[in-house]
């Protein structure tokens, strides 16, 4: 709290406790470290490389703590399982159906569910906010283990009339100066940017951060789109054709990640492995 707040003033009144009582707790912690965690000035206060690792740490056991306590409610009250399960948006219907089939086979168990961006849920994950994530990498993320689940290749979104939606497949010269929108954030900028630039592609693409205005960019013909296939897996618009694309092709790891280590539960244990035999199948 004395972190997000910035003042020891505003941190302790959110805490309900006073100011010298805060200060006294912080030097407590210090004098049991044996080492400084904030550095203090007159206007600001900042953590030490010290009070960030251990900042971060303590933030892992709150979240834990937490997650053990309604884990326990749960048990207890409803006789289930709680299980945290983060997704990326464009991959949520092949998890859902999955999950729901684990949880009818198995009974028994409460899912919670996160929808983010991979960068989101793979920080979450690292915090003790989620058991697992469907996520989408390009290289491997550190401190987690990853299951590989399948490769999302890209795609382009182009109008029913246009020429490229006949040829039923488009390689990356085809594309020539034709301006491209594509996703701002997540994975696209390190999958789409460096095939731009090797095929010198005209115009500086449009950025934008939903599909909805994509598909508009398209079929208005101001862009031709490009995305990630699993989004366009939901896409019935008859304004609108999904063109593979080649020469090269360029993929996406899609990955069930999840901490090392024992397993908070054995429920999320067995969904983790269900996951893993059924999505690479869907």
């Amino acid at each position: 709290v004395l972190v997000e707040e910035g003042h020891f003033g505003r941190a302790a009144r959110r805490l309900a406790i006073t100011q010298p009582a805060l200060s006294n707790a912080i030097k407590q912690m210090e004098k049991l470290l044996g080492a400084e965690l904030l550095t203090r000035s007159t206007h600001r206060l900042e953590l030490t490389p010290v009070g960030a690792e251990v900042l971060a740490r303590t933030d892992f056991l709150v979240h834990t703590f937490e997650v053990a306590l309604r884990d326990i409610e749960s048990t207890v009250q409803r006789g289930r399982a709680y299980v945290r399960v983060g997704v990326i948006p464009s991959a949520s219907a092949r998890v859902a159906a999955a999950a729901a089939d684990f949880q009818q086979q198995r009974g028994e168990v409460e899912l919670a569910w996160r929808d983010a961006p991979s960068t989101v849920l793979l920080a979450e994950l690292r915090s003790g906010q989620l058991d697992m994530a469907v996520a989408a990498i390009t290289e491997p993320p550190g401190g987690l283990e990853c299951i590989d689940l399948f490769r999302d290749p890209l795609v382009l979104v182009v109008r029913s009339d246009h020429a490229l939606a006949a040829a039923g497949e488009a390689r990356w010269e085809a594309i020539g100066s034709e301006r491209l929108v594509l996703f701002e954030s997540g994975s696209m900028p390190a999958l789409g940017d460096p095939a731009r630039a090797q095929f010198a592609q005209g115009a500086q693409p449009y950025r934008v951060s939903y599909s909805e205005t994509l598909y508009a960019l398209v079929r208005s013909g101001q862009a031709l789109g490009l995305m990630p296939r699993l989004y366009t897996s939901s896409l019935r618009d008859p304004e609108l054709a999904v063109v593979p694309l080649s020469a090269p092709r360029i993929e996406r790891r899609v990955v069930l990640a999840y901490l090392p280590g024992p397993m908070r539960n054995v429920a999320a244990q067995e969904l983790i492995g269900f996951l893993r035999e059924r999505l690479p199948q869907a």
